[in-house]
């Protein structure tokens, strides 16, 4: 018995580090949301059926040795070794990292492994040991859940303390103007275009990357902010209600900019009036002269603006904002980028050139001027610093090689965002090609959305290669509907397939190839 117990020991210890690794990577990725990593969970239980199975077999051996032999017991424990093994040498797209949050679940969770095996020795008897080794790493697929349970009162400590630096560092740099930009999309382009434009006069900090967190804000505070800052940049993302003013009662921000509004995050926002409301908390925590820069083109904006005073609005285009506020005039696709004018409140006009592609980027460079303007650069002046603006990663962002060109759009997509990129694909004289895997986190209507997104790709696409048979099964109804040719409407399961058959389709023509979204590794 001992032996036996020896051998499940260790080769339980083996699955165990490999399991609790990939789950506690997805739990990453999951924000260490419980609820969450649980819904993804249920979505996705056949991806870890091995787990579960151990759990149901590890209880079995429990109550029931007689129905399991060793043999069994062991060979699962291999199988799960063998699994967890080939999907950690699987290429992700953004890996693990450890840190000290990481590493106390570690500890937590390693503790909890350990223990209950024990227990279960000490009042049981030793010929229960080897069913609570297995049943152990089979829970690993709920155990990062139980052991974030465990350590909430310490990282809720850990979290004050490194708020409550965050506020002080943030006291003591007077006159520091802050500025909060939010939106369902085009807040971190607008962020990196609008630290662009201030920098022409003010020394600017802003949140680095994707940085939109309530302790990613904290980190770029404790670590970036310096006593020459002038103006603080801070992107605040979303997914829950209450998520942008619990940023707001940290940084305390004196004006803000809403960038957009639509349906993104539907899973856990569950309808758009939440997602209205989460976003104009940002509003709401502005003091009394504060200046709100609203996106003017969007409904749901336009919906709730006549809430709020001191309210700027930024437009594409003069007739839909009826010549109010920013907006901009006479867009033209040029070989270099993109062309168009800009005209200000009090009448004045300049034109502007950006190496940007695409209608959306055209509204959040409006955006960005308009902030910038009212803080006091002249139009002329930014003509420069315009010019200057870079392509946010992986959001239509161009690459050349020979031929072809990628137009890489692929964080996060979105409905509005989708329709924006493949109208822009459109403009281009040559061979179009639409790369997809479809959206995500759109809830119950991700389907539908998805659908509808065929639908339009179908009018701007000479190609449609779809990533996912099954979750671009709506995408491929949409174009299929519009009568869009089966022979170019082709479904693969791997991206390095669609990118392959993309460069493999012969003619003399250009090739733009729009990667249009690109599903993080929890999906």
């Amino acid at each position: 018995m001992e032996i036996k117990t020896a051998i499940a020991g260790l080769m339980g210890f083996i699955a165990y580090l490999l399991a609790m690794r990939y789950n506690l990577h997805m739990f990453q990725l999951n924000g260490y949301k419980n609820i969450e990593h649980i819904n993804r969970m249920k979505k996705n239980m056949r991806m870890q059926w091995v787990l579960y199975y151990g759990m149901a077999l590890g209880l079995v051996c429990v109550f029931l040795p007689c129905l399991v032999t060793d043999i069994l017991l062991f060979a699962h424990l291999a199988l799960i070794a063998v699994v967890y093994n080939a999907i950690r040498h699987m290429s992700v797209k953004k890996k693990l990292v450890y840190t000290a949050r990481v590493k106390r679940l570690i500890v937590t969770n390693t503790l909890l492994a350990v223990t209950i095996p024990l227990l279960a020795g000490a009042f049981a008897g030793l010929k229960y040991v080897n069913g609570t080794i297995l049943f152990v790493v089979g829970a690993q697929v709920i155990m990062p859940v139980l052991a974030n349970l465990v350590n909430h009162p310490l990282e809720w400590a850990v979290k004050q303390h490194f708020i409550n630096d965050a506020k002080r560092k943030l006291k003591s740099v007077p006159g520091l103007k802050i500025i909060g930009v939010t939106g369902s999309y085009g807040k971190t382009s607008v962020k990196f275009y609008l630290k662009t434009l201030l920098s022409a006069k003010y020394n600017v900090l802003c949140t680095p990357e994707s940085y939109n967190t309530p302790m990613g804000v904290v980190k770029t505070i404790r670590e970036s902010l310096k006593p020459t800052d002038e103006i603080f940049i801070c992107e605040m993302g979303a997914r829950h209600v209450g998520d942008i003013k619990e940023i707001c009662n940290i940084v305390h921000p004196h004006h803000g900019v809403i960038t957009s509004i639509g349906p993104q995050h539907l899973e856990t926002f569950f309808n758009m009036d939440n997602i209205k409301k989460t976003k104009f908390e940002l509003g709401d925590a502005l003091p009394e002269d504060g200046l709100l820069f609203l996106n003017g083109d969007n409904e749901y904006i336009k919906e709730k603006a006549p809430a709020y005073k001191n309210t700027v609005f930024f437009h594409a285009a003069s007739s839909k904002g009826n010549g109010k506020g920013y907006f901009a005039k006479d867009v033209a696709l040029t070989e270099y980028g993109t062309e168009f004018t800009v005209v200000a409140p009090s009448g004045e006009e300049e034109r502007f050139a950006m190496k940007l592609i695409g209608g959306h980027n055209v509204i959040n460079v409006v955006g960005a001027i308009a902030v910038a303007n009212t803080f006091g650069i002249s139009l002329s002046d930014l003509k420069i610093p315009v010019r200057r603006i870079e392509s946010v990663a992986h959001r239509m962002q161009m690459r050349n090689h020979g031929n072809v060109t990628i137009i890489d759009d692929a964080y996060n997509s979105n409905p509005t965002g989708s329709k924006a990129a493949v109208e822009t694909l459109a403009m281009f004289k040559g061979l179009r090609i639409l790369v997809t895997p479809g959206m995500v986190e759109l809830g119950s209507k991700e389907a539908d959305f998805n659908r509808q997104f065929g639908v339009y790709a179908a009018e701007c696409c000479d190609y449609i290669l779809l990533v996912g048979k099954k979750r671009t099964l709506p995408i491929y109804e949409g174009a299929k509907s519009k009568g869009f040719d089966e022979k170019k409407l082709l479904q693969f399961d791997k991206l390095e397939e669609a990118l392959n058959y993309a460069y493999s389709i012969k003619g003399q023509e250009h090739k733009y190839i729009l990667l249009e979204n690109d599903l993080p590794d929890n999906y």
